[in-house]
């Protein structure tokens, strides 16, 4: 259920739709800052152990499919 997702989740879930407008909007280098952040958030949260194993997974591989996504995007 979406009502009751930690607030660690709701942080990551927000970078996600950042991402998402930016690339959208074509804002590559914005979207790019990001994508950096995502997956600085996604470790420091688990380390921190406000993420599950399971949501950490999950949001390791959308880290990693937004790198592959975007590892063509240059200025």
């Amino acid at each position: 259920m979406k009502w009751f997702r930690s607030k660690a989740v709701r942080e990551l879930d927000a970078i996600i739709f950042e991402i998402d407008v930016n690339l959208e909007n074509n804002y590559k280098s914005t979207a790019h800052e990001a994508r950096k952040k995502l997956g600085v958030r996604v470790e420091e949260l688990y380390r921190e152990g406000k993420l599950k194993e399971k949501e950490y997974f999950h949001y390791r591989a959308r880290y990693e499919t937004y790198t592959q996504v975007m590892k063509d995007y240059h200025h």
